[in-house]
């Protein structure tokens, strides 16, 4: 207990310091790493609220200041308070990756009067984040990691007394430089973490791990996923052909598609051009690995010197399928217990692509970072588009961004329940009962129709994924986190639920050793692909 509270009062001189301190006595077996990192996040979350507590008190009184008062007009603080209540949490948890800006930024928080719910829930993720994180390095890396981190640690005090002053700097400059380009792309880097939906993948799924690892237990191991899709390698965990599953699907519901084999990027060119003939395809075409992840690799191609410069970039297996203009797209979310006569739709997703509209003064550089939402995903957009970003677009003309239904791609995501028919779903049930083996998984599909597409007509299947497919409906930005959660709970259920019954009527399970390879292989054969479109 007296080790706990000196390692508590210890972060209220230097938070690193200690938490690097505590990692060596971990190693050193002097203290538990649950003991350790426990006492490491109690100290500096006690700390954290103390700093906005002393804003709270004191905030008023120091505004009020003749130095301040004269520097601070009443807009520009009322202004900083609108902008900290909109982007509280990208704030404060990117606050803590960022030192010394932690003490101004808390101490700030309780001055503009934050409310403390809010200040109190944000800064424990924070600190949850950060805290573990430096306390196992050091405990892990032991004196290397040390001596690596030590010139950034620095000395306290000095450190927060001129963050405070930049502090105040910045709120004199917020109205000045609110719509400066420099302030847009930082707000709109701190913007993402106030969205979930651009939450790091491995934040947002941490509590998803969680549950995953409870059903794992109760449905006799994590393998147990590998059988609910037994007429799929795996199951579809990862690393299964994009090709060799559509070609179970009825044809009449499905975008045709061509393999192109490993080979010298000549001959592949060659024997593509003459199979494209063959079947009477016209550009463009779309190319993408025909083991992809995420939409990585995907692009569009006009001219065959696209297709030969894409060939010589992915060498391994490729699908090439004639462009379907939609122009719309659905994530079909369906599942069928082992059994039962009929399958359902468990979810659709509604994909919204991303399009400028030019207004005639504006290069498509500044109409990205301008947009509310284009701006989130800047990074890609103009990474994709970096030769046109110096064009103007005319008054009313429109641009495309993205053209892969991808929501890491810039794609917007929207609840489609209100696509949902009895038709509809009594026609993707049909076409997977088709596919032997087939229980659970999403399928794209493209439509140019919205009422034969409700009425089950209209239909083109992009692509089917099997069990780490996502019902990706939860990325709608007007829903909550907590529905998201709970969705995803749902649909793990059902899938271990159905790979458990599949298990039990005979159905084989992928070894552990074979579930770590997979992984293993898919991390480590990831190379460069080329930008999707």
């Amino acid at each position: 207990m007296l080790t706990f509270l000196v390692i508590a009062l210890g972060t209220l001189v230097s938070e690193d310091a200690t938490c690097i301190a505590t990692g060596l006595l971990i190693q050193r077996g002097h203290i538990g790493i649950s003991s350790g990192i426990l006492a490491c996040l109690s100290g500096i979350y006690l700390g954290d609220l103390g700093l906005w507590a002393l804003g709270r008190l004191f905030g008023a009184a120091a505004l009020r200041w003749p130095w301040a008062a004269r520097r601070l007009s009443h807009q520009s603080v009322a202004d900083a308070r609108a902008w900290l209540d909109r982007h509280a949490a990208g704030a404060i948890v990117g606050s803590r990756f960022l030192p010394g800006t932690r003490f101004a930024l808390y101490v700030v928080a309780g001055m503009l009067r934050l409310p403390g719910p809010v200040f109190a829930i944000w800064s424990l993720i924070a600190a949850v984040l950060w805290t573990p994180t430096l306390v196992l390095l050091s405990a892990a890396l032991g004196e290397a990691f040390v001596v690596r981190v030590s010139p950034f640690i620095g000395h306290a005090w000095p450190s927060r007394v001129a963050a405070g002053f930049v502090a105040l700097f910045v709120l004199h400059q917020a109205r000045a430089l609110a719509h400066g380009r420099a302030v847009r792309r930082i707000t709109a880097r701190l913007a993402r973490w106030s969205r979930w939906e651009f939450w790091p993948a491995w934040v947002f799924y941490l509590p998803v791990t969680i549950y995953i690892g409870w059903l794992a237990l109760r449905h006799r191991g994590l393998a147990t996923v590998t059988a609910a899709n037994p007429g799929m390698p795996d199951g579809g965990i990862v690393g299964e052909s994009k090709y060799d599953i559509l070609q179970q699907l009825p044809p009449e519901f499905t975008v045709p598609s061509l393999l192109v084999e490993r080979a010298s990027a000549g001959d592949r060119l060659r024997e593509l051009r003459a199979q494209v003939e063959a079947h009477g395809w016209t550009l463009p075409l779309i190319l993408k690995p025909d083991v992809g992840q995420r939409g990585a690799g995907v692009r569009l191609a006009a001219n065959w010197d696209v297709v030969r410069d894409y060939l010589a970039a992915v060498r391994d297996r490729i699908v090439v399928q004639p462009f379907h203009a939609g122009p719309f797209e659905a994530g079909i979310f369906y599942y069928r217990m082992p059994g039962a006569a009929h399958g359902r739709i468990f979810s659709i997703t509604d994909k919204q692509f991303p399009v400028l509209v030019g207004d005639g003064v504006s290069t498509i550089e500044t109409l990205i970072w301008c947009h509310p939402r284009f701006r989130l995903q800047a990074a890609t957009f103009v990474a994709r588009h970096r030769a046109e970003l110096t064009r103007v677009l005319d008054a009313g003309e429109r641009f495309p961004l993205a053209i892969a239904g991808n929501h890491c791609q810039g794609t917007l995501f929207k609840d489609g329940a209100h696509l949902l028919t009895p038709a509809l779903e009594q026609r993707v049930d049909e076409i997977a009962r088709a596919y032997r083996g087939f229980y659970v998984g999403r399928f794209d599909v493209r439509y140019t129709n919205v009422e034969a597409f409700k009425a089950g007509r209209d239909l083109a299947i992009v692509e089917l994924n099997g069990v780490t497919s996502e019902s990706t409906n939860i990325y709608d930005p007007d829903g909550t986190l907590l529905n998201a959660y709970r969705q995803l709970f749902r649909q793990w259920a059902i899938i271990f639920a159905i790979g458990a019954a599949n298990r039990r009527a005979g159905a084989s399970v992928s070894s552990f050793r074979r579930l770590v390879a997979l992984a293993r292989g898919h991390l480590a054969g990831v190379v460069p692909l080329p930008i999707s479109d």
